[in-house]
């Protein structure tokens, strides 16, 4: 787990505050509007994951201030029962309801993470979600990123929380 010294001197808060306050935001999204109060966190942040097996990926980009994506990851069938809680329905197989639904969740975390990280929501700007689904793919980032990659069981199905910031170069500067 490595975030950008400089962002987060710039926001004046420790990687552990900052892992937090996204661990937080993304309980708050499935408790209150998915209805899935049982994830559980591993107790520490795991390295990067860029290849998926029976999966699907949300990512929302971030650019601005700092640039970067963040990325949910699941299995095919834990999307459906994310979707299936969504909808009040029960889904099978993943459809475009089930990809609207992922995406939707990237989003709101993203924005979350977004607010967090930028004075007043303005210096940053984020993309409308993207969702790769397959039997095996894998998920790869140009260029040198810091990254902050959370773990989580439900139901006994994983569930990856990624956020990815670019690394800033020596003698880059970024507006504060």
């Amino acid at each position: 787990m490595t975030l950008p010294s400089v962002m987060l001197n710039r926001l004046g808060i420790t990687e552990d505050e900052l892992a937090g306050l996204l661990i937080q935001d993304v309980h708050e999204i499935f408790s209150t509007m998915i209805g899935m109060e049982d994830l559980k966190i591993a107790p520490v942040p795991i390295e990067p994951v860029n290849l998926f097996r029976d999966g699907i990926t949300a990512m929302v980009g971030l650019v601005g201030t700092y640039n970067g994506i963040v990325s949910l990851h699941g299995s095919r069938p834990l999307a459906c029962k994310i979707s299936s809680k969504i909808l009040g329905a029960s889904v099978i197989g993943v459809n475009e309801n089930v990809l609207d639904a992922v995406g939707e969740i990237a989003n709101m975390i993203t924005g979350s993470f977004k607010l967090h990280v930028s004075a007043g929501g303005l210096d940053i700007r984020i993309s409308t979600p993207s969702v790769v689904t397959g039997d095996e793919y894998i998920i790869s980032l140009c260029g040198a990123h810091d990254t902050l990659t959370l773990l989580y069981d439900i139901d006994d199905e994983w569930l990856i929380v990624s956020v990815a910031i670019e690394r800033e170069q020596e003698g880059q500067t970024s507006p504060a």
